[in-house]
């Protein structure tokens, strides 16, 4: 099974720091945390602190870490671990590090056996559902199996004796394993990581949302080792993996997108998998702001646009960030609209309480017709008098439903797979998907998302464009858009081409806000306003998260502020 080898060597008889010494040099918030965590205080105590320094501590890691070209921190993660980014002088990552109980103690040589008297409840263990219910009861059965005083009472079962250390790695590794993802669990308790990586034999990868990609200390020493997990994992998540059955898609109690492929036979590097892993709270527009995927004036226009049931996708390659965006500028639908979210994998979330979210179903080796698809759950959610209805990708058919959604006027929001507005107009008129191309122009707005590389070598998110799709000539032959902002690559600002120019600003939400023909340039002093108030919202107030964003707008609009 996969080890947790990290990156400096040590003797677990001889620390190299004493807790006499080391205290003095750790911050005040380092040396709170090691003093409510006694396994954080020993891993302390084995750091090559010489070689690399002091780690330093943070609550929440800055985004501005990730420009740092010396990165050595510890933060806390959920359920009271810790991960440490260890600097790798010479290698292209740094290392990811997770801090469990059971990162200096080593008690190998002691769950054999605690599994071993497990074996004798396993029926029981596996008839409780409950989650929390399941972790007392292991507990409990752990503490009866183990002591910490060596002598034994007579006439009672030997027990296992351990140390106070050793008993709570114990506890902690049987709850990891029975309960969580075993060695992964600590990394889906981050909420930094953004995907998983394991590739075969080796260590396995992190995408991190600041310090980007790096390698985490668990690995994988021979390919058995690879296949044996791979195989549990399946068993684990309830779709296993087999000689015939290499290949397994599906998503975790948490969310988080899997997906397992087995076998040398297709992959010449062995098993591997992949976690895209599910974010708890959506970033928010506000926070795009931050990262500079987009400015203030752009999500005002948005803002506009989606008030107004324009209909939106978000194009762009596969980890653009397509998903990220669509999900941050749902805060801009009218918090009364009733909303449909349909995905083969819920990743889309919206903070709207008038919310029916609904996924595909395959039914595998069932009876046929137990396939529930993106086409059929469109259809009959155009029964269901939505205001929005949103697909968390099209691919095929199902953009043809999409279409005629929007002609009966549903508003429709989607991701695509393109690289630009010709691209996107070409996939949907073409094999397979066959739009006709007069129903083009019922597609409001492409939002052109990719993931660039900065002047400064740095790698970022932008929104590459904003299109307004205004129609098709028959006689040309062609299509007509209008770009209302673009990106300028040279600078990493955003431009503003519609200005004065924009035809759905002027021709559509102008209308619809009563604003008369001849004064219809008036809309821009709104676009205008919208960014300032979104600005000192923002900057002033310190408002970013995603659910406290959307509640400041829906007073606002309640109090018909905006």
């Amino acid at each position: 099974m996969a080890l947790n080898v990290l990156p400096f060597s040590f003797d677990l008889h001889h620390p190299r720091n004493t807790w006499e010494t080391l205290q003095s040099q750790l911050s005040p918030a380092l040396l709170e945390a090691c003093s409510t965590s006694p396994f954080l205080k020993a891993y302390m105590l084995y750091l090559p602190i010489d070689e690399i320094g002091v780690p330093d501590y943070y609550i929440k890691p800055p985004r501005s870490l990730g420009n740092a070209e010396f990165r050595n921190l510890i933060y806390p993660i959920k359920e009271g671990l810790f991960v440490h980014i260890y600097p790798d002088a010479v290698g292209a990552r740094d290392h990811y590090i997770s801090i469990e109980p059971t990162v200096v103690v080593n008690i190998d040589h002691l769950m054999p056996r605690v599994n071993e008297k497990l074996v004798a409840w396993a029926e029981e263990i596996g008839r409780i559902e409950d989650k929390e219910e399941k972790k007392a009861f292991l507990l409990r059965l752990v503490d009866s199996m183990c002591t910490t005083q060596r002598k034994q009472q007579d006439g009672k079962k030997p027990r296992i004796f351990v140390t106070p250390e050793e008993l709570e790695a114990v506890r902690y590794r049987v709850l990891r394993d029975k309960v969580g993802l075993g060695v992964l669990q600590p990394l889906l308790l981050d909420n930094f990581i953004e995907d998983i990586s394991c590739s075969g034999v080796g260590h396995i990868f992190i995408e991190h949302k600041i310090f980007k990609s790096v390698q985490s200390s668990i690995t994988f020493v021979d390919y058995e080792d690879v296949d044996d997990f791979a195989v549990w994992l399946g068993e684990w998540i309830k779709s296993p993996v087999t000689v015939r059955n290499p290949l397994v898609d599906a998503v975790l109690p948490d969310g988080s997108r899997i997906n397992i492929v087995y076998g040398r036979e297709i992959s010449k590097r062995g098993s591997n998998f992949t976690i895209r892993k599910f974010s708890g709270t959506p970033t928010s527009v506000l926070e795009l702001i931050e990262f500079g995927s987009l400015n203030y004036t752009m999500a005002s226009y948005l803002s506009m646009m989606l008030e107004a049931g324009m209909n939106a996708f978000v194009v762009g390659a596969t980890a653009s960030g397509k998903t990220t965006l669509l999900n941050a500028i749902t805060a801009f639908i009218k918090p009364e609209a009733k909303i449909i979210t349909i995905e083969d994998t819920p990743e889309v979330q919206v903070p709207h309480k008038n919310w029916l979210q609904e996924s595909t179903r395959h039914g595998g080796g069932e009876k046929k017709g137990s396939d529930v698809g993106m086409f059929e759950l469109l259809k009959a959610a155009l029964r269901q008098r939505p205001e929005m209805i949103i697909v968390g990708e099209i691919r095929s058919v199902e953009a043809v439903v999409a279409f005629q959604a929007m002609q009966t006027g549903h508003g429709v929001m989607s991701t695509f797979h393109a690289a630009s507005v010709e691209k996107l107009i070409q996939r949907l008129t073409g094999d397979p998907i066959n739009i006709p191309k007069t129903y083009i122009d019922n597609l409001n707005l492409a939002v052109i998302q990719s993931a660039v590389r900065l002047a400064d070598g740095k790698s970022a998110r932008r929104v590459m464009s904003i299109n307004e799709i205004i129609g098709y000539d028959p006689l040309t032959n062609s299509f007509s858009f209008l770009e209302a902002f673009r990106w300028n690559p040279a600078t990493d600002t955003f431009e503003f081409p519609g200005y004065m120019n924009s035809y759905l600003l002027e021709q559509v939400i102008a209308q619809k806000r009563g604003i008369p023909p001849h004064r219809r340039k008036e809309v821009y002093n709104e676009v205008k306003r919208r960014a300032k108030i979104f600005e000192k919202l923002h900057t002033e107030k310190g408002i970013t998260d995603f659910y406290d964003f959307f509640q400041v707008l829906a007073e606002a609009r309640r109090q018909k502020l905006l």
